[in-house]
């Protein structure tokens, strides 16, 4: 066989051979004969998939045969589907892009529960794709058969069963739209196996058939001019700014917005980094473990200006005592949303970049048309008070042990601006949300809604793979690291170098703290054996994963490990933070209470005298 750059060899002649010529390629979009699975590697690459993460099993196999062939889309072989899940969202919330992970039928696509209901409380753009059995045998309780459209329609934007391999194109389309597009989210796809088998005609692009589907992107005008009425009046006005801002690309137009206003901001867990930790605008976190002066602004305001945030009970405790005296203006791409928790007294439905922009201007016109401009600086005064009098901090460990707080603030302080961190959840998600400072959008991931155990490394490892060039950390506490840890071993093989600090304490550590406040310090099945055990040994079980493993456990170690572990950048590092077992987050909002009872440490309730406002 020769090409249209193969050389010819000695001695023969450089003449075309006779013979038939060659058939012109079918015009682009012109249908071809495929199999369903190719179908479906070919949609995947025409709709811009870039990484696939999953795990071959019998009924998915036939579309793995063609994504050998692919060279745009690259597989990630898990260890687990729920790293695969996992994956997609830390590469979906680290990119912007749609995040994508395959599972075969069954217990496969069963693991992919978890993440996928993790995806869709934080609004992530994700496509999972299932393998299902043949069709003539879905409902006979066949070998690993699930019927994971109906598990999975409480947890997913939207879910297909494609019954006929012509409309597998269509399908990839309309899934890839629908997860992001107005409020992203989660979109599965599953497929038997004998559709995956069966001949069909491909041709692209296919024509989307969502007839009802029409989010609304563009703000009611007059709603915006309402909103911009009562933001030019309130004399205790907060941007309460939630994971939406992010999703929409619009951290520039809150920065416009917030300056030309003068109004202070507080960014939720989710929104971490849409707005600079270090503007003086910037009150911090709200909520059950945020900051003072954020919890404090809010009950105190007498407007909230709510952006892409669902009033989640984190934020609001008990809800009846939530921010009483405030009038609340509510935008959110999801209609759905509005006046949910808290009535808005004026709701805007549309996408929080364009309501932004049309804000920053009716603000500025309806202050030109105002007799006299508020003066917020009664309001900073109270604010930098609160701000000053109960900054956040740590103590360290009465018995000398190293201190959590220090050795998450140290590693970010030493990692370059741009750096990535993602967390599990407990204690070192909290200490992660407050101790690292977020300049910018997408450099914080973590899993807020469902609060998923086991969610930092895989995430970090998703995200590794969508921003190569940046460095990855995945800050976890040892009882999440236990849950999903095999995943090391991919980022290792799939050359995905990220840096994990496990935050070993010895226990599941937000638990153990509840039972210290709450349970009188009876401490039941919460202590791991990671301290007085050691086992799992993490440095040892680091290298046996095939990554660099370290450890530090007194406070001179911390800057040299961290160092040491952001010059090794030919594996995955792993560094074990063996810490104290008692340090507790602070502030906090008891579970069941209002805002206004929050503790600044233990025994320290501030009091808030509406007098001084």
């Amino acid at each position: 066989m020769t090409s249209a750059t193969s050389r010819p060899a000695p001695g023969e002649s450089s003449s075309p051979r006779p013979g038939p010529r060659p058939k012109p390629a079918p015009p682009s979009g012109a249908p071809v004969r495929v199999t369903g699975a190719q179908s479906l590697v070919r949609s995947l690459e025409a709709v811009g998939c870039e990484v696939v993460f999953g795990i071959p099993g019998g009924t998915i196999l036939p579309a793995y045969d063609p994504l050998l062939d692919s060279t745009k889309v690259r597989h990630v072989l898990v260890r687990h589907e729920q790293g695969a899940g996992h994956a997609a969202t830390g590469y979906a919330q680290a990119t912007g892009k749609v995040g994508v992970c395959m599972a075969t039928s069954g217990p496969g696509a069963t693991n992919l529960v978890t993440p996928l209901a993790d995806a869709n409380m934080d609004s992530v753009p994700v496509v999972a794709i299932t393998g299902q059995q043949s069709r003539p045998l879905i409902g006979t309780d066949a070998f690993q058969e699930a019927d994971i459209c109906g598990i999975t329609m409480p947890i997913t934007k939207h879910n297909f069963l494609v019954t006929d391999a012509a409309d597998i194109p269509r399908a990839i389309a309309e899934a890839f739209h629908l997860a992001s597009t107005g409020r992203p989210g989660p979109v599965l796809v599953d497929i038997p196996k004998d559709v995956l088998q069966e001949m069909t005609s491909y041709s692209w692009p296919p024509e989307l058939r969502l007839p009802g589907y029409r989010p609304t992107t563009r703000p009611h005008g007059k709603q915006v001019r309402e909103a911009a009425k009562l933001i030019a009046a309130a004399r205790r006005p907060v941007l309460y700014v939630g994971g939406g801002v992010i999703k929409a690309e619009a951290s520039n137009e809150l920065m416009a917005l917030a300056e030309s206003t003068g109004i202070p901001v507080v960014t939720t867990l989710m929104a971490r980094g849409a707005f600079p930790d270090s503007h003086p605008q910037h009150l911090g976190m709200p909520g059950m473990h945020g900051t003072v002066s954020a919890v404090a602004a809010m009950q105190a305001s007498d407007l909230l200006i709510a952006l892409g945030a669902r009033f989640d009970d984190r934020v609001t405790g008990q809800l009846s005592t939530f921010a009483p005296d405030a009038q609340v203006v509510h935008a959110d791409i999801d209609p759905a949303e509005i006046s949910k928790n808290r009535r808005a007294d004026v709701p805007i439905v549309g996408d929080c970049k364009e309501i932004i922009s049309d804000l920053v201007e009716a603000v500025r016109v309806e202050k030109e048309n105002a007799a006299r401009e508020v003066d917020l600086a009664p309001w900073w005064e109270q604010l930098d008070a609160w701000r000053e009098t109960f900054p956040v901090g740590y103590d360290w460990p009465d018995d000398g042990t190293l201190s959590p707080q220090y050795v998450i603030e140290r590693i970010g302080v030493l990692t370059p601006p741009d750096t990535l961190f993602t967390a599990g959840v407990g204690q070192h998600q909290m200490w992660a949300a407050q101790f690292v400072k977020y300049e910018s959008p997408r450099t914080w991931i973590n899993s807020g809604g469902l609060g998923t155990m086991g969610f930092a490394v895989p995430a970090a490892m998703g995200a590794k793979a969508g921003v190569p060039g940046v460095q990855v950390w995945a800050i976890d506490g040892d009882g999440c690291f236990q849950m999903t840890n095999q995943e090391l071993a991919t980022c290792a093989i799939e050359g995905l170098p990220i840096k994990v600090a496990v935050i070993n304490n010895g226990n599941l550590g937000m638990v153990r703290q509840w039972q210290t406040l709450f349970y009188g310090e009876r401490y039941s099945n919460t202590d791991l054996g990671t301290h007085k055990h050691r086992i799992p040994d993490f440095k040892m079980l680091a290298e046996a994963m095939g990554c660099a493993g370290l450890r530090a456990e007194s406070r001179d170690q911390v800057d040299a490990v961290i160092e040491q572990a952001m010059g090794i950048n030919d594996r995955p590092v792993v560094i074990d933070f063996v810490v104290g077992k008692d340090a507790q987050v602070w502030p906090m909002v008891a579970a069941g209470t209002g805002n206004s009872e929050i503790m600044a440490a233990r025994g320290i309730r501030p009091l808030f005298d509406e007098a001084d406002v």
